[in-house]
């Protein structure tokens, strides 16, 4: 017998938990952000929002499915089942979030505070939950494949974001490595890092690098089978060069860095506590990943 779908509704802890719990009061946070010209109002608020958002999501599942709940901190630590229809209550950067652990799970993504986020990612209201949920096990669901990144050392570790991958230091000091792109021809670097990135991150990061940089290689799209990277600050010296500071990779194209640090990070979307750890020599390998993001449209 086959198991009932389940739902895995993803949300992270809100501004107003953080400062309870960094505070211990509502009376202490309400000082505290007074002292700082805020308003525990306006995010007592936003808390309320939030929450109200999840529990009308929960609310929306069929009762003959199965339901889960993961917050943003624990993803690493959840088992993701084939079944899942992952439901992401929150801003576009937790499905960017969520994204790196999943295997072609359906994912619906719900703005918990309409007005607030971009709605690139979080594309419908809470309201339309149940609807959604039931259109994305249909057949011909319309789901939109987006194009991942991925990044795999020569010991095989992997890691996969949707947005981009950066490789460097973890406190974004110096960093030096050798790196090679696709035609072979390696340079020996000194920077703040390397970032390489999809369509969907060609918004933030990436968009930023070119801009600063004054152009560059054209950005892709979100669902286009191609990479933009771009070296952060190289620095030339008599041993390390500044030549080969940007590129774009096709599907089977990768971009090699040989660490030449004492130790290296690379790590996705921001998940700074979620990193490969990367000693001096290990070679890490970043290009298109077989895994896409399966967004519901």
């Amino acid at each position: 017998m086959s198991l009932a779908p389940r739902a895995v509704l993803v949300h992270r802890v809100t501004e107003y938990e953080e400062l309870l719990a960094r505070h211990g009061t509502h009376g202490h946070t309400d000082f505290f952000l007074r002292t700082h010209g805020q308003s525990v109002d306006e995010v007592l608020e936003r808390h309320q929002r939030a929450k109200a958002a999840l529990a009308e999501a929960a609310a929306a599942v069929p009762l003959t499915w199965r339901q889960a709940r993961v917050e943003r901190a624990d993803l690493d630590r959840f088992l993701f089942a084939p079944e899942d229809v992952v439901v992401v209550v929150g801003q576009d950067g937790l499905v960017a979030n969520t994204a790196k652990y999943l295997a072609g799970q359906p994912v619906v993504g719900i703005d918990g505070d309409p007005g607030r986020n971009p709605g690139v990612l979080v594309r419908h209201r809470v309201r339309d939950t149940a609807a959604l949920l039931r259109a994305a096990l249909s057949p011909g669901a319309a789901l939109d494949e987006l194009t991942m990144v991925e990044a795999v050392t020569d010991d095989a570790q992997r890691l996969v974001a949707l947005n981009e991958v950066y490789v460097g230091q973890p406190g974004h000091q110096t960093a030096r490595y050798v790196l090679t792109p696709d035609d072979g021809a390696a340079e020996h670097q000194a920077s703040s890092g390397v970032v390489v990135g999809t369509g969907t991150g060609a918004t933030g990061w990436l968009r930023s690098l070119r801009r600063q940089r004054g152009g560059g290689p054209g950005l892709p799209g979100p669902a286009e089978r191609r990479l933009a990277w771009f070296v952060r600050e190289a620095w030339a010296s008599p041993a390390t060069g500044t030549s080969r500071v940007e590129g774009a990779l096709g599907p089977q194209e990768r971009l090699c860095l040989t660490v030449a640090s004492d130790r290296l990070v690379a790590f996705g979307d921001g998940m700074e506590a979620d990193a490969l750890e990367l000693p001096r020599g290990r070679t890490v390998r970043l290009g298109v990943s077989d895994t896409r993001l399966r967004l519901l449209v």
